[in-house]
């Protein structure tokens, strides 16, 4: 089975300029709508725009990820400081395998990446050794060396940007 904990950002529709998040749209909707076929569980743990995630929500999310029976653990994030919470994760030294996604376009949009986006991190989590990772723009990052590229807005390996 896959935990899913769902944290907010653009991936659930989160508006920032208006800084609320359009209820019609859900993680559970997207899985359902491509016919997902294995068993995975669904939990809010706190909907922020990740700019507003603090040191104390990621150790609550840490802990939620902890104590889950599951270890294959998948975090819906916004974009913003996915990183950050990525490393903060990752120096829990949790053995479970945990990958982080989310969209650059809002998941009520009808060009959103959420769902390609969360499908294909689904995919990767059943492949992944234990461990932390980011799945954005069609590729696996090691939460060491991943990173959000403001100009072409799309994640990519640290090494690339230098």
């Amino acid at each position: 089975m896959i935990q899913i904990f769902s944290t907010g950002g653009t991936i659930q529709g989160l508006d920032y300029d208006q800084k609320q998040i359009d209820r019609k749209i859900s993680l559970r909707n997207f899985l359902e709508s491509a016919n997902v076929s294995i068993s995975f569980s669904i939990e809010e743990v706190f909907q922020k725009d990740s700019r507003s995630i603090t040191f104390e929500d990621r150790e609550y999310l840490a802990k939620k990820i902890q104590t889950s029976k599951a270890s294959k653990i998948l975090v819906s994030h916004g974009t913003f400081t996915m990183e950050e919470t990525a490393k903060h994760i990752a120096d829990q030294k949790i053995n479970k395998t945990i990958v982080l996604t989310g969209s650059f376009i809002p998941g009520s949009f009808q060009n959103t990446d959420a769902p390609f986006n969360l499908g294909y991190a689904i995919c990767a989590l059943q492949f992944l050794e234990p461990n932390v990772y980011v799945a954005m723009n069609g590729r696996i990052f090691h939460w060491s060396n991943v990173t959000k590229n403001l100009k072409t807005n799309k994640f990519e390996s640290k090494d690339e940007t230098q």
